[in-house]
């Protein structure tokens, strides 16, 4: 099925949704239509004709359907009541199938706690035979009847199995993302306060030494203001409801940003070099994503906690992967440290591509280096 058809599926299942009232009532009309075929098909000349308060009596098994979802234990006794009344009341044209009843069982299978679930099987385990009892007395019609029955319990347990799985699923899917807009709010702020705050706490030194190095500053600090601001409407943007959502649709920042986040920490005072290895190509769009937030992620730390003079951007291209490596000469990790909540993230990221992301001291023991490995689909690359 293509991806027309099961968005059309999607609409579908969301107006059945929003609209149960009018499902059940579409439902009630198609029994009803199937409950009338015995009425309009000529009958054998031996047999009474098929009378309207007989018909009518059809219908009063069909309307209790309209609230099955609200009480399906109380539509079930209504329709077994009116049957009742059917076979001993008047004398009307059997039906293929007892599409009430069965219509009933397989709600009942799909909404009902199990101590009425039991219930119903008891009492089905009763009304069944006394109908067949009252018809054909035949045992070929009382299997036939358990087994209809029986089906429209087990595709009812098998509809409530897999709308669970499918709640299940939502959730998951919802945790995971909230999970992912955690991390790049936590990223988006932690790297944007960060270099504002070296900024803010050189510049008043800068006025008294150097006042042109101040107004660099205070310019950094307003431009990664602004840049913090724009992606924390994007990442809040996701948090709406689309259809009323105005928030910019940007797409996530890659690695074409990279040398832009670079310039804004080495305004804040650090040396920080960019390079690449291998022939550059360009990236799939959630893999540079990640690529960025990893190098952002780093920086961050150096800025914070490294007390380092440089630090080095590395991207190695390989064929099947790319590498990211950040290394500073600052005091390097932290003993017994576990890296906090931003190198945890950072694994979490590499992980979620199918890589891995390691930390610890740098080249020769000195300072700290976080590398990350992302497997590349070569396809994708070339795509």
């Amino acid at each position: 099925m293509g991806a027309g058809g099961r968005e059309r599926i999607q609409e579908i299942r969301g107006w059945a949704a929003a609209n149960p009232w009018a499902v059940d009532i579409g439902l009630a009309l198609l029994v009803q239509a199937a409950m009338t075929i015995p009425f309009v098909v000529p009958r054998p000349p031996e047999l009474e004709p098929a009378t309207w308060p007989a018909y009518g009596l059809t219908t009063l098994m069909v309307v209790p359907l309209v609230w099955r979802r609200r009480a399906p234990m109380a539509v079930l006794l209504a329709i077994l009541a009116a049957s009742a009344l059917y076979r001993l009341a008047l004398e009307g044209p059997g039906q293929p199938l007892p599409y009430p009843g069965l219509v009933s069982v397989y709600t009942i299978a799909v909404l009902s706690s199990a101590w009425k679930r039991l219930v119903t099987g008891l009492l089905m385990l009763v009304a069944v035979p006394v109908s067949v009892w009252l018809n054909t007395r035949s045992a070929r019609e009382l299997a036939f009847s358990l087994f209809v029955f029986g089906a429209a319990y087990a595709f009812g347990r098998l509809t409530d199995a897999r709308q669970t799985a499918h709640r299940i699923e939502a959730e998951q899917a919802a945790s995971r993302e909230r999970a992912r807009i955690a991390r790049e709010m936590h990223d988006i702020l932690s790297h944007a306060v960060s270099l504002m705050i070296v900024q803010a706490e050189a510049g008043p030194l800068a006025v008294r030494a150097a006042p042109e190095r101040a107004e660099a500053a205070f310019e950094a600090i307003s431009a990664t203001g602004r840049d913090a601001m724009v992606q924390l409407r994007r990442m809040l943007g996701l948090l709406r409801d689309e259809g009323t959502s105005d928030a910019p649709r940007d797409p996530q920042p890659g690695i074409g940003e990279l040398p832009g986040l670079v310039e804004r920490v080495r305004g804040g005072g650090l040396d920080v070099r960019y390079t690449t290895e291998g022939a550059v190509r360009p990236l799939p769009a959630a893999t540079g994503a990640t690529v960025f937030r990893i190098v952002q992620e780093a920086l961050t730390n150096v800025v914070r906690h490294a007390r380092a003079g440089s630090v080095s951007v590395r991207l190695g291209y390989r064929k099947g992967e790319v590498e990211v490596r950040v290394t500073d000469d600052g005091r390097g990790p932290r003993p017994g440290g576990s890296g906090g909540h931003g190198l945890v993230g950072v694994r979490e990221r590499a992980a979620a591509h199918g890589g891995t992301a390691s930390a610890g001291p740098g080249p020769g023991g000195r300072g700290f280096e976080l590398r990350a490995v992302l497997p590349l689909d070569e396809r994708e690359v070339r795509g």
